[in-house]
């Protein structure tokens, strides 16, 4: 098969148009001289993290708080290991973008004085289920914004150590795409399906975090060389078992406690209530036979019971239809929980790649925003918002008087042909799916995946490092029929990237500070002398380790 070859020009490009990406290019578009590619392998209207909705805004500073409190707690979170000032430059924005949606159209409850009604000490109640159709509705209105859906970027051009745009192709049409941009913006999201999941079969895609989201964005930046921060701070949700709908909704917002199965709360008998702890506590019952583990609803009233059915159809409506289909709601049976599969995600945790206050990746000309940006954990929506819109201003500043770079056809020539290879039409001896499940249950049972309690030690990463290298490779032998099954290739090419990395990550940090997100079973006890970020760059085939040193709140860094 043949692809057409389609140059685009642009002054910037936002890769990904979910909620970071979606914001950035609303940033972007206020300078009217600037045009603006918003490119999305989905399509804007529902893709992305927020696709199904979400029932609140979980990063807010309520009155009574400050930013500076929103940095002390998301550093005892992820027990110290957090960028700071980046923290900090995102809290003191967080409800200036919570006021700009609210503009936009979101929903917001409001209590009898006009306030807004708190879910928690840092959360406020939404009816969020049109939150991405009403950013869609407003980047699609803006005439200096072209968005390009169903196209997928594969890797960054790099000319003379600075990115100057990106290769992708169409997911449905033969047609492979050359954008050339004075500067690139990525927010293409974290990566799933790393780890056997949850459910499998038909069911895989029952998962915490977006199925579609494949980890490209580190892999770009891996590929290009850029420095990667904190993989090892892997994100292991605590849902409801099956649905894999968030438990949040229900553990903060009526304030029900984790029991074991004789209705016992557990958790303050292992330590802080961290969100790493409250997911550890009910492993740990489970290994020893005292689960399952629940959230204790039984006994709510009717008034509270239907207002859980409401808030889970704003974003998860396999859990309200769920309880309809059992004809048991959560005021006649406890609602079961249980942790996820392992996610490298930098909105919960603070995988990423590695950035300065403006959101400047160590590659000039590329800035990364949302869950694709390390050292920022509990972001959340909101705190993706603000990033998108420091990367758009930080690149408005970087492309004054710049023009676009160009490459050499015989380059764009060479990666037309990578493609077309996969397009040969021959019958590779695995499928994409074999080779995706095999990933799969490497990762499972050697770099901790929920089989084995999301424990980990060296031999087994050594193992799983070493298994994961003959993957990467058996993927060159990959056939695909159809662009489809060409974007199939390359997401399991992407998800292999970023395993070798996290495994990198695992190995270097000598230590559990985390449980379970890091639970190194050659290292049990947390060591305050390793107070580091591990970083990474890949390099002629080598994940290299770089440590560096914590930063403060109010210290500056560049690169």
């Amino acid at each position: 098969m043949k692809l057409e070859t389609k140059i685009l020009k642009t002054d910037v490009l936002v890769v990904g148009g979910g909620t970071a990406g979606c914001y950035a290019a609303l940033t972007l578009s206020k300078q009217d001289d600037v045009n603006i590619l918003v490119v999305d392998k989905a399509n804007i209207n529902r893709s992305g993290c927020l696709a199904a909705g979400v029932n609140a805004i979980n990063a807010y500073i309520n009155k009574g708080d400050t930013p500076e409190d929103f940095v002390d707690f998301a550093s005892k979170e992820a027990e110290g290991i957090i960028r700071e000032d980046l923290v900090y430059s995102i809290a003191k924005n967080l409800n200036k973008v919570t006021r700009n949606m609210e503009s936009l159209g979101l929903t917001i409850l409001k209590d009898e004085k006009g306030e807004y009604v708190t879910r928690g000490r840092r959360s406020i109640k939404i009816n969020g289920e049109n939150i991405k159709p009403l950013l869609a509705k407003s980047v699609q209105s803006k005439k200096n914004i072209k968005v390009l859906n169903k196209v997928n970027i594969i890797d960054y051009i790099v000319k003379n150590q600075e990115v100057v745009g990106a290769y992708g192709f169409h997911i449905e049409e033969n047609i492979f795409y050359v954008i050339y941009s004075k500067a690139v913006i990525c927010t293409t999201g974290g990566a799933a399906g790393l780890y056997k999941p949850n459910n499998p079969g038909f069911s895989k895609h029952k998962m915490w975090y977006s199925p579609f989201n494949t980890g490209a964005g580190y892999a770009m930046g891996i590929r290009a060389g850029a420095e990667m921060t904190s993989f090892e701070m892997r994100f292991i949700a605590l849902r409801c078992k099956d649905t894999i709908a968030p438990t949040g909704t229900v553990a903060q917002g009526i304030g029900a406690e984790q029991v074991n199965a004789s209705e016992k709360e557990y958790v303050k008998n292992y330590g802080k209530p961290l969100t790493t702890i409250r997911l550890f506590a009910t492993v740990e019952e489970n290994k020893k036979g005292l689960g399952p583990c629940y959230l204790k609803t039984k006994g709510i009233s009717p008034v509270v019971e239907e207002e859980l059915y409401k808030a889970y159809l704003n974003m998860a409506p396999a859990q309200t239809l769920k309880w309809i289909e059992d004809g048991k709601g959560p005021s006649i049976e406890n609602l079961e929980i249980e942790g996820t599969e392992p996610y490298i995600v930098g909105g919960h945790s603070a995988s990423g790649y590695w950035i300065d206050t403006k959101r400047a990746t160590t590659i000039t000309g590329l800035y990364a925003a949302g869950d694709v940006a390390g050292g920022s954990p509990k972001k959340y929506v909101t705190g993706c918002f603000v990033e998108g819109e420091i990367a758009a201003e930080a690149s408005l500043e970087f492309i004054k008087d710049k023009k676009n770079q160009l490459i050499d056809n015989v380059e764009i020539c060479t990666k037309a042909t990578l493609l077309e290879t996969f397009l040969l039409g021959e019958e590779s001896m695995f499928s994409i799916n074999e080779v995706e499940e095999a990933m799969q249950k490497v990762m499972d049972e050697y770099a901790g995946g929920i089989s084995k309690g999301y424990v980990f030690n060296t031999k087994k990463l050594e193992l799983a490092k070493k298994k994961i290298e003959e993957l990467l490779i058996l993927t060159d032998t990959l056939r695909a029929k159809d662009m489809r099954e060409l974007l199939g290739i390359f997401e399991v090419i992407d998800r292999l990237y970023v395993c070798k990395v996290l495994i990198v990550h695992l190995l270097e940090r000598k230590e559990t500070r985390w449980k379970c997100y890091g639970e190194n079973a050659d290292y049990q006890e947390k060591d305050n002398s390793f107070l580091k970020y591990v970083n990474t760059v890949y390099k002629e085939g080598s994940v290299q380790v770089i440590l560096r040193n914590l930063i403060k709140r109010d210290e500056v860094y560049e690169h």
